[in-house]
């Protein structure tokens, strides 16, 4: 076996992703890592549910960088002894689905309409089959430890049976209902739609103001709007009670123009008597706000635009079946006849589109079934504050109880073909509700759909069972860590919490992280319709899953980053190094066990202090989900103190006949450090693993080491880093004077302590050292190294003349520096505008040019 090994290393001078990654998942796979056994309870096991994606879509950016961190927490957890379940699945995607079936009937000439909804039904199922495996293997290309083995679907049968179970519970307790709501209407689609696929977008638009004509002919009142066409369902005025040049008007009556409605004008401390006239037309049927005042002061509601976008047949005749827009064009022409419009002004502002249709959204009154939030989100909010589920960062926390505490209904029910089809019928009056048809005739089932967060809503539990009692659900249940993005902490958190807390009597998770969202380079959003999206499998094929999975990590240190492909080449960089240092230390070692009882010299007890330090340190940011630090931290530890030093100062003794102390301290460093690296670049380490002396088994399925902090020397660490640094500033001092590479410099130690560090110090910094003090030439320059210095003599290494000019240009290359960079921080609109990174880039470069002339000065 040991043969086979050197082999595989001799053979293999180059790490190469692409071949190791898919053999690697296999041996995963194979070996049943993936899918643990429900045994115990969920106390001693660990378990992650995944975000549910499309069944429609491709891994983006954010869910690359999400599995990456997801995946992290299962690795620890299984190395930990935990049975660690990673629950997979994906989401029907009501809307998205559904419009991909429907662009597909559309090509081939026809539509749901006319195939009916059976036929469009089945031709969805036949959508999923063939693009459903999609997701699943493009997780697996990242390495991602999912349970694959047992996938669910939100439209399984059971998971359809235990959505429906809760509409009814919910139904019979009171909490869901049917009335007529506010709701975001999508025209395009024709159906309500959530919060999530409304999207803001600027839009130029006039800013109108129009004259209402008070009922008792004493003058007018002066409205500003935006959307005259709405105008014709206003069912009031409404000023602010503190606002003076409004108090006398308060009780009175304006008549609306075009229509003649008498509208009382009301007082409501909701208008701001800053924007506009300070008078605000109220038109309960089309706008959030007026929708809230009206029902405060029992307004009617009046709706003209109708579900198809055309403005109805209760307008004024000239205005009915127009385009919206057409419509606004047409009552101002109107008012300017009657001479009504007394001002018009351009207005930028933000407005509410569909995500799917583009379409703007018009908010209309619809009878909706609807969801009462106020009981649910009391339960979500208590853990909160018990501090029993936590957010990370804890400023999402905040955000989460705010909008819990203003917490609306939620409408639930969806105009479309493709999801849970609400339990629910009509006859006559009647309705009926529940998870079996009823009996007898003339019963019509409710064509709508639920809205996709309801049934998602229940992920953490309906996937493992419930509300059937089975060994997942006791083993698995509650979840320990949910994983997002913040933009789905209302949509979907807030309802896990609150469908966990109210179905099963348990928060669904303890700890949520709210990961980062990764910006297009030039800082706008990801997008394939903007041009700005990069496709992750795409960055994977080009470096390796390793090194996309370090770079996404290490990038993601704030809640807005922008994309830096150099991290994606440095996590690439990261796997060849390891893979590179492994087959040096791996070709050269003694046939002996990884060990550091042998560990006597001082670079060895450093070492293990470092790692001791680095294990104890990397556990510590993984707990605390501060996956950026560890990634870094892993970084610097294994490029500059394992390669750049520790492996430097044991080259001598690693090539020696007798080297088996040595082999023994640098096997033990290898095998620390591939633990600790694993879950952030788990292939390249599982590489590396099979190849280490000995039966090992699999290194995802190996002990998570416990960082022994008695092993720490501060004398050692003290000791090797007066090394480091001696040996750092006579490399400087090289590079200055531009010494030949393959020169040694000549030169006396004048300082203390370095006894067997001599030697070292000699060999790292290319310096031939001398003790007689007589005749060895002038002393051109003294380097400082901690405790004195080393006086360089003449040598053949440099010209000295050469080194002056060379030294002299860096300095004034260097003053020219420090004044731009002087200059740029002093600019106020530099360091308000610019991105914070960028203003925190150039005061580091600042530091490090006034550093680097400080030592030239020396």
């Amino acid at each position: 076996m040991a043969a086979d090994r050197r082999k595989i290393l001799e053979e293999r001078t180059r790490y190469e992703p692409g071949d190791v990654e898919p053999r690697v998942f296999t041996q995963w796979r194979d070996a049943g890592v993936f899918h643990p056994e429900p045994i115990g309870d969920a106390g001693e096991n660990f378990s992650i549910a995944v975000p549910p994606p499309n069944v429609t879509g491709s891994l983006h950016m954010g869910h690359a960088l999400n599995a990456a961190i997801q995946d992290l927490c299962i690795r620890v957890a299984r190395m930990r002894g935990k049975r660690a379940k990673w629950i997979f699945g994906t989401d029907h995607a009501g809307i998205a689905t559904q419009r991909q079936v429907e662009k597909q009937l559309e090509s081939e000439g026809t539509s749901r309409a006319q195939i009916g909804r059976e036929a469009f039904v089945e031709r969805v199922w036949e959508w999923r089959h063939e693009h459903g495996s999609t997701i699943r293997e493009q997780f697996q290309a990242l390495g991602a430890s999912l349970d694959y083995d047992d996938e669910r679907f939100t439209m399984d049968d059971e998971y359809v049976r235990a959505v429906t179970l809760v509409f009814v519970l919910l139904y019979e307790k009171g909490l869901v209902y049917r009335d007529n709501y506010l709701v975001n209407w999508d025209p395009g689609l024709r159906t309500a739609i959530s919060d999530l696929e409304v999207e803001p977008r600027t839009v130029d638009d006039t800013l109108y103001s129009i004259d209402y004509p008070l009922e008792s002919g004493s003058g007018s009142v002066i409205v500003a709007t935006v959307r005259p066409e709405t105008m014709l369902a206003d069912t009031a005025v409404a000023v602010n009670p503190s606002d003076d040049r409004y108090s006398r008007l308060i009780g009175e009556a304006a008549i609306l123009p075009l229509v003649g409605r008498r509208l009382p004008i009301i007082a409501d401390e909701h208008v701001d008597p800053e924007f506009g006239t300070g008078a605000l037309k109220i038109t309960p049927g089309h706008d959030p706000a007026d929708f809230e005042i009206g029902r405060r002061h029992g307004l009617p509601e009046v709706t003209v635009i109708g579900e198809d976008g055309l403005m109805k047949d209760n307008v004024p005749e000239a205005f009915r079946g127009m385009e919206v827009d057409a419509a606004r064009a047409a009552v101002v022409a109107a008012l300017r006849e009657q001479g009504l419009v007394s001002g018009a002004q351009p207005y930028t502002h933000d407005v509410p589109h569909s995500h799917r249709s583009g379409r703007r959204i018009e908010p209309l009154i619809s009878l909706q079934w609807f969801c009462d939030m106020e009981q649910l989100a009391q339960a979500a909010i208590e853990p909160v504050r018990a501090g029993r589920l936590r957010f990370h960062p804890q400023s999402k926390a905040k955000d989460y109880l705010d909008w819990l505490e203003r917490i609306r209904p939620w409408c639930i029910s969806r105009q479309l073909w493709w999801g849970h089809q609400l339990p629910v019928w009509y006859r006559g009056d009647e309705t009926y509700v529940g998870t079996e048809p009823p009996p007898g005739k003339g019963w019509e089932r409710d064509p709508d759909v639920l809205d996709t967060w309801f049934s998602s809503g229940l992920w953490p539990f309906a996937t493992l069972g419930w509300p059937e009692p089975n060994d997942q659900l006791r083993a698995f249940y509650p979840t320990d860590v949910l994983s997002t993005a913040r933009d789905i902490i209302f949509l979907w958190v807030a309802r896990m919490v609150m469908f966990g807390v109210e179905l099963t009597g348990e928060i669904p998770f303890t700890d949520v992280n709210i990961h980062s969202v990764i910006q297009a380079p030039d800082g706008r959003r990801m997008s394939k319709s903007l041009g700005t999206g990069i496709d992750p499998l795409d960055l994977t094929t080009k470096y390796g899953a390793d090194a996309v999975r370090f770079g996404l990590l290490a990038m993601s240190s704030g809640q807005d980053v922008r994309f830096n492909e150099e991290r994606i080449k440095q996590g690439r960089d990261l796997a060849n190094k390891l893979w590179n240092a492994s087959r040096l230390i791996l070709l050269r070692v003694a046939d002996t066990e990884s060990s550091t009882d042998a560990a006597s010299r001082v670079e060895d007890r450093w070492i293990v202090s470092r790692l001791e330090r680095l294990t104890a340190g990397v556990t510590e940011l993984y707990d605390g989900f501060r996956f950026s630090h560890a990634a870094l931290e892993l970084y610097g530890a294994f490029w500059s103190e394992l390669c750049d030093w520790y492996l430097e100062l044991a080259k001598p003794r690693l090539y020696e006949q007798d080297n088996e102390a040595v082999s023994g301290v640098l096997l033990w460093a290898l095998d620390r450090t591939l633990r600790l690296l694993h879950p952030v670049m788990p292939f390249v380490t599982e590489e590396i693993w099979a190849l280490m002396p000995g039966e090992r088994g699999l290194l995802a399925a190996a002990d998570w080491p416990e960082a022994d902090l008695a092993r720490v020397d501060p004398a050692a660490e003290a000791e090797i880093s007066r090394l480091i640094e001696a040996v750092t500033a006579l490399r400087r001092y090289r590079d200055e004077v531009g010494a030949k590479p393959s020169a040694s410099l000549r030169g006396r130690l004048v300082a203390e302590d370095y006894g067997a560090g001599r030697d070292h110090l000699a060999r790292l910094a290319r310096l031939e050292l001398v003790e007689d003090e007589g005749e060895n030439g002038d002393v051109l320059a003294t380097v400082p190294i901690p405790g004195g210095g080393v006086q360089v003599l003449r040598s053949d290494a440099f010209d000295p003349a050469e080194a002056e000019k060379r030294i002299a240009a860096r300095r004034e290359s260097l003053r020219s520096e420090i004044e731009r960079a002087e200059r740029r921080l002093a600019n106020e609109k530099f360091v308000e505008r610019a991105p914070t990174d960028v203003v925190e880039a150039e005061r580091r470069k600042l530091g490090e040019y006034r550093e680097a002339l400080r030592r030239l000065g020396e």
